[in-house]
């Protein structure tokens, strides 16, 4: 059976519909960078979705290929994730999505290096017919959080983010946003298949002691 990262690390991608403090270890990721409302038909956001999963999955198929990636395992490619901030506030204005600075992410298994996303890059390239140059590889510890999954549409976060705000205060605890620790979103549903109100989404904010 294939290697699920949900299944198998279940505290960070299936967390409660209330908040919790959780350590999230090193992972490495591809990323692409951009900025901008996502839901612009066509924009640099939806550009960014498709250069990552045709990076993902051709590099969960490289074992039909002559590329070989040592230590390779069959494995299910994890959700979607984001890190979005915006200039000027700490969290997140849901009314001003143009103001978005974001890293669209794809988790990647720890046997693929940098010199493996390359050759996916390349291989893409020239089979995709896709330019894969803006996709780059990131290795990110976001070390202590607090997260939920909220269900809804994303314009409704801002209830959950009160919950996880108010969860802190009690605990003794604050946001440490940076320009390193963002506001963190994995995308559980397929939104071209579920209705807004039943997406699901895993919302981690980075934390410190009060």
């Amino acid at each position: 059976m294939a290697f699920d990262f949900k299944k198998e690390f279940r505290e960070f991608y299936m967390p409660k519909d209330r908040p919790e403090i959780v350590t999230v270890p090193r992972m490495n990721f591809i990323a692409v960078h951009g900025a901008g409302d996502p839901n612009e038909e066509g924009g640099a956001y939806q550009k960014a979705i498709g250069i990552l999963y045709a990076l993902a999955y051709t590099l969960k198929m490289s074992y039909k290929s002559d590329y070989a990636i040592e230590g390779f395992f069959e494995y299910v490619v994890p959700p979607l994730e984001g890190f979005w901030r915006q200039d000027g506030t700490d969290g997140i204005d849901y009314g001003n999505k143009a103001a978005f600075q974001w890293i669209s992410v794809i988790r990647l298994p720890d046997f693929v290096t940098e010199k493996d996303l390359a050759w996916a890059k390349e291989t893409a390239a020239k089979k995709k017919k896709l330019d894969c140059s803006a996709a780059e590889f990131l290795t990110l510890e976001e070390g202590l959080c607090v997260q939920m999954l909220h269900v809804g549409p994303f314009d409704t976060e801002p209830a959950s983010v009160a919950r996880m705000d108010a969860f802190l205060r009690e605990q003794g605890y604050e946001n440490d946003f940076s320009g390193e620790r963002q506001h963190h979103e994995i995308y559980l549903s397929d939104a071209r298949k579920v209705s807004p109100e039943k997406w699901r989404t895993v919302i981690r904010h980075p934390i410190r002691r009060a």
